[in-house]
């Protein structure tokens, strides 16, 4: 064992001293941040994480986690203070000011010391693991990412986005632009399930390492390979970060889309080919299964609309989800907030049921699954719903802000009731030691990545919109 985490030790070394190199490179930092930075921050990440890096896809998001938190501690955090630099406004102006650290911390630090230990974590399985299949991953993935592709393209075609993805191949046709997006939707979504196969658990938790998965693309993809591709020089700005936001916001739906679609699907195939499913078999039929997560959601939302309704009383905003149903009273804007709120508590409950073993837990997914509601929702949605557009934009964005409060609180709340709603049900099932064994196997196995899919996809959910909109 301590041969194996030497060796675990020795690799992420040596790759966070490349990936220090790389940012030495594209004139993101020293020699000193760099280099030798990076083969420390190589050694700590895999002393901390060696253990729980157990496939490909779990090291990816402990790696995109840690790259975030070393952003906001190092190049975001201690530096500007030991240089006497921090602005003004202190961490929300430092934020801005090394956007391009934070697409350097990603790409050079975090995905290739995640997928590098997630790799070497794949080679030790751990006892119960599941075992791998690769076509399965390559048919389900590629066809979840067809479908997340489709959604996407409907904003590029919106804004006429599609020659400029052809100009990847020197080309200006619309036609092509949609082809290869079509090619690239598909192998975005194949690579999600080679990296998530074996973190498939839940339809709300695989929807979580979607949106993670394709924020990591905004930055490869549009920030990064784009350019590179044609010729041009590398701006890692947060200026233009902000011109491409509205592809952030394309990148995370398409995510969220191959993440449910893939958790659906996946589900299908073992149904099918396979003879067991020990994760997800249960003694209720699945009439109750679907029933009492309906239930209980509908019931949690009440507490979660009631916190949302008062930012909303706040900003002023329920006379315009009145104009949803044609009014314009905020009596009325309330009760359709409120049958809304029950809607989306309702899916809370079957996206993440058997997610959460504590209450942290809970609240974190909670908030998570507000987040994505609120690009769901004020960005994408409510503008369509209104007969307009949606407008993926850093003025829409920034006029909503105080609406992802909401959504986050929302998230919160519900997600704490839906918790003990569940977990009484679940106390009732363990009484029959028949069906214990089979509670038990729901649980989250320890080492779960998710703590790290929090720190990412919520602290960029929420910080990028602010940043990028400033």
């Amino acid at each position: 064992m301590r041969v194996s985490r030497l060796t675990a030790v020795i690799l992420c070394g040596l790759v966070g001293t490349l990936g220090g190199a790389l940012t030495l490179v594209v004139g993101q930092a020293s020699v000193v941040t760099g280099v030798l930075l990076g083969g420390l921050y190589g050694v700590l990440f895999a002393l901390f994480v060696a253990r729980r890096a157990v496939s490909p896809g779990a090291g990816l998001v402990w790696g995109l986690g840690y790259a975030f938190i070393l952003w906001l501690a190092i190049p975001a955090g201690i530096l500007p203070v030991t240089r006497g630099g921090m602005p003004a406004l202190g961490m929300l102006d430092a934020a801005c000011a090394h956007f391009p650290e934070l697409v350097a911390y990603v790409l050079g630090f975090g995905m290739p010391l995640g997928v590098a230990l997630g790799i070497w974590g794949s080679l030790h399985p751990q006892p119960g693991q599941g075992r791998f299949s690769v076509p399965r991953a390559l048919i389900v993935g590629g066809l979840a990412g067809v479908i997340g592709g489709w959604a996407f393209g409907t904003w590029m075609a919106q804004v006429n986005f599609f020659p400029l993805i052809a100009g990847l191949v020197h080309s200006d046709s619309r036609m092509v632009g949609v082809t290869l997006h079509v090619i690239i939707a598909v192998i975005v979504g194949a690579s999600f399930g080679l990296l998530f196969q074996q973190d498939v658990r839940g339809y709300g938790s695989t929807m979580g390492w979607g949106m993670a998965y394709g924020m990591l693309w905004w930055f490869v993809g549009p920030l990064t390979i784009r350019p590179l591709w044609q010729g041009d020089p590398l701006d890692w700005s947060y200026a233009h970060g902000a011109a491409l936001f509205g592809s952030l916001v394309g990148h995370i739906v398409y995510g969220l889309i191959v993440g449910l679609v893939y958790a659906a699907m996946d589900r299908l195939w073992v149904g099918f080919f396979t003879e067991s499913d020990p994760i997800n078999r249960a003694p209720e039929g699945p009439g109750l299964r679907v029933w009492y997560p309906l239930k209980w959601g509908a019931v949690a939302s009440l507490a979660g609309g009631l916190l949302f309704s008062l930012v909303m009383v706040a900003t002023g905003v329920l006379p315009r989800v009145a104009s949803l149903v044609g009014g314009s009273s905020p009596v009325l804007g309330f009760l359709v907030h409120m049958g809304i709120s029950t809607l989306v508590g309702m899916s809370y409950g079957v996206l993440f049921q058997h997610e959460a073993p504590n209450v942290g837990s809970g609240i974190a997914w909670g908030v998570l699954y507000g987040v994505i509601w609120w690009f769901i929702g004020p960005l994408t949605l409510m503008p369509v719903l209104l007969g307009g557009a949606f407008t993926w934009t850093t003025t829409a964005a920034s006029a909503r802000l105080p609406s992802l409060i909401g959504h986050m609180l929302y998230g919160a709340a519900t997600a704490v009731v839906f918790l003990v709603l569940e977990r009484r049900h679940a106390e009732w099932l363990l009484l029959d030691p028949r069906l214990a064994a089979r509670e038990a196997r729901r649980r989250r196995p320890v080492g779960t990545p998710a703590p790290a899919l929090w720190l990412f996809a919520i602290g960029l959910g929420v910080l990028l919109p602010i940043i990028l909109g400033r």
